[in-house]
């Protein structure tokens, strides 16, 4: 008996001996200590929690050389090796983690909306309920700031650019013709619709190095990833009819949409101020097949459309009417793939093709057209750790222009380019800390056709100086190759691509429904194309002489906290710009621009009607037009811009939804600009006649069916 105790007494000694402790202090970065924070052996089950005051101890019977991890919510693991057996107090520091959800952004120049946005300016379902927009991706850009409204054209204009100056991209892929065809002062439509896209990026201005050949912005079009179900949307309007399906299985998904538009029942029962043959008529569609791999997701995009019409344009230079019969066919396939690989590794690539072809009769002549243009890229990025993440990539745009005039007595002229860009680039993002971000990046740039090379270099950077505000800065160089108007003519011209640098100041706060951004820009401009003739020709003597600046101020607040049930945002911007291009006698400020711009846009739903109402209105200052009665260039103002639309989307059922809107309520009779005659008449004065919109509202009804099987799904969210 003696012995086995003496035998139990000797076990628990060297069992109580071999233990050893391990105990000390977890701090942050600024030495305050952290509570609850889990402190343990790696590969054991030793360990303790940290109490108020940052304290942590226990004992492990583990030996040797060991790991201690320590591991709270928003700070990053930290792990240290230790000697269990020589193991003294010590003072652990962890650094917060830069994944945390309310660490710095990058903000300048850019606003986003969809579900992965840090902080949405936009949302998807604010393109298709803002009042006024009918369903237009662009006019509902055209309610942020720093963006013009042009009503004679419909594409976007920002911060004193040309529509051409801002280059469209889908999942990352370029869209070489994202816009309609239209002739002169009829305003044209973004080709996508809505329906198929969960984000939008639209930076206007100071973009990533990722990106080129567009001098002011770009807006990026993001598919959905993943739809939630398989449904049937019906849609039946008064200018025609659309149709949806989406079908979802185990790890891929298809949805298809297509619609007709024939305008003519519609002109016939509310006239119009255009004089029309032959009213437009579109059929389209467009389908998005997703695939999801273990480590990634391939998409495969496509769209297409067909379109036509003909009409009857006043000419002030002529006392008979031109007749414009327009025909155009547009295909775009769009393939992207995206993926992790290897050790936090990223690949996207994918590549675009898009087809155009024109066919527009000009009284008794004729001009065809048609474009090819693909767009190949490669992306990689490395997470080298929470704090660096480097990217690069490339990236090779190819495009075959063709053009033929053919006039009345047979005579046949041909003009046209093949330009290929080859670009590559290099970007890293460093978070310094929770508060301080930055992006630097390097983009260079071959050009064959203008025989060029360009190296442009992108910075920007941002300090949070509370927890819902923060400051952002921005530089950039960007280069774009003239358009095709121009370089059409360079068989016979030598062009240089256009360069402008952008200056940026962002001031952003954000938080619980409520956003608000104050950003100031300059943009300086050089090497713009000029050339000496009335109209462009071949013969036009053409020069890369011209400059501009652009200069002013965005504001923007949204709202969807203070009053139930109510959303609304207001957008203001200033801005000075002159520019000396194209034909310009001196430096003057082009007829697109409006000084101040405003938009107040309202939605609200109305439980007890089942009914969602919004109102938009936009004002803007008087645009610059040149009147030749006058000596100085440019020195007109058109009167201001005003208009007041209205939505009303009432839910029948859950699933069956009726809408109505009007644009223009109350017919407020703008003015775009004036076009004036070539020559004066006798006594020396030049006549001209005003540029006005195609009509003075538009009306728009329709019924609007889903088919899910949650029977609660609806197109509220496409309206």
């Amino acid at each position: 008996m003696k012995s086995i105790a003496t035998f139990i007494i000797l076990f628990c000694s060297t069992f109580l001996f071999s233990q050893s402790t391990i105990s000390g202090k977890v701090v942050n970065q600024k030495g305050k200590p952290i509570a609850s924070a889990n402190v343990f052996i790696e590969g054991a089950y030793d360990g303790a929690t940290t109490d108020e005051a940052g304290d942590f101890s226990f004992t492990t019977d583990v030996e040797g050389n060991q790991t201690l991890v320590v591991s709270f919510l928003i700070y990053e693991t930290s792990k240290t090796q230790i000697d269990v057996a020589n193991f003294q107090v010590q003072t652990i520091k962890i650094k917060e983690s830069m994944n945390a959800l309310d660490a710095v952004i990058i903000s300048a120049g850019t606003m986003e909306s969809g579900e992965k946005a840090r902080v949405s300016v936009l949302k998807p379902l604010d393109i298709v309920t803002t009042a006024g927009s009918a369903g237009n991706i662009i006019v509902a850009l055209q309610t942020l700031p720093g963006t013009q409204s042009v009503g004679e054209d419909g594409r976007l204009f920002v911060r004193g650019g040309e529509a051409n100056e801002t280059q469209t991209f889908v999942d990352g892929i370029r869209v070489a013709q994202p816009y309609g065809a239209t002739t002169n002062n009829l305003p044209t439509r973004g080709r996508f619709s809505p329906f198929l896209f969960s984000g939008i990026a639209f930076s206007t201005g100071g973009y990533s190095a990722e990106y080129g050949e567009a001098l002011s912005s770009i807006l990026l079009l993001n598919t959905e990833d993943n739809p939630d179900q398989n449904k049937t949307d019906i849609s039946l309007m008064t200018v025609g009819l659309g149709l949806g399906n989406t079908q979802k299985w185990k790890k891929s998904s298809l949805s298809v949409n297509a619609s007709y538009i024939n305008s003519a029942p519609y002109q016939a029962a509310v006239p119009q101020n255009v004089d029309w043959n032959s009213p437009y008529q579109s059929l389209s569609g467009e389908t998005v097949y997703r695939y999801n791999f273990n480590s990634g997701i391939l998409k495969l995009y496509a769209a297409f459309d067909s379109s036509k019409f003909d009409i009857n344009q006043e000419n002030i230079n002529s006392p008979d009417k031109m007749r414009v019969n327009l025909k155009n066919d547009n295909l775009y396939f769009n393939t992207s793939y995206k993926g992790n690989f290897g050790t936090n590794w990223q690949i996207t690539t994918g590549m675009s093709f898009g087809y155009s072809n024109n066919k527009i009769g000009l009284n008794l002549d004729n001009v065809a057209n048609n474009e090819n243009a693909t767009h190949l890229k490669l992306k990689l990025r490395k997470n080298v750790s929470n704090y660096f993440k480097l990217s690069f990539g490339m990236d090779y745009f190819s495009t075959k222009f063709d053009e033929s005039f053919t006039e009345d007595l047979g005579t046949i002229k041909t003009n046209g380019y093949n330009s290929n860009i080859a670009a590559a680039y290099a970007e890293a993002d460093i978070l310094f800390s929770k508060k301080f971000a930055a992006k630097i990046g390097l983009r260079a740039s071959n050009n064959d056709l203008l025989d060029e090379t360009t190296i442009s270099s992108r910075i920007s950077m941002a300090y949070k100086v509370a927890k819902s505000s923060q400051f952002s800065l921005a530089y950039g160089d960007f280069t774009q190759s003239p358009n095709a108007d121009y370089i059409k003519y360079s068989q016979y011209h030598q062009f240089e691509s256009e360069k402008a640098s952008h200056y940026i100041l962002n001031l952003q706060y954000a938080k619980d429904k409520q956003t608000f951004r104050a950003e100031a820009y300059y943009k300086e401009y050089s090497d713009l194309v000029k050339y000496d003739s009335q109209d462009i020709a071949y013969n036009s003597i053409f020069s890369n002489e011209g400059s501009a600046y652009a200069k002013g101020f965005d504001l923007f607040w949204r709202d969807g906290k203070s009053i139930k049930n109510l959303e609304y945002w207001i957008s203001y911007s200033y801005i000075d710009t002159e520019r000396d291009y194209k034909n310009f006698p001196t430096t003057a400020t082009p007829s697109f621009v409006a000084d101040h711009s405003l938009s107040v846009v309202t939605k609200y739903f109305i439980t007890d009607w089942r009914s969602q109402i919004g109102f938009t209105n936009s004002l803007s200052s008087g645009r610059p037009y040149n009147d030749p009665n006058e000596t100085q260039f440019m020195n007109g103002k058109t009167k201001s811009y005003n208009s007041l639309s209205f939505n009303w989307a009432y839910l029948i059922s859950q699933q069956k939804i009726m809408y109505f809107s009007v644009s223009n309520v109350l017919g407020t009779q703008n003015v775009f600009g004036y076009d004036y005659v070539n020559s004066p008449d006798s006594s020396g004065f030049y006549k001209r006649k005003e540029i006005i919109p195609t009509a003075d509202r538009f009306f728009f009804v329709g019924f609007f069916w889903t088919i899910s099987q949650n029977k609660k799904d609806n197109q509220l969210k496409s309206l």
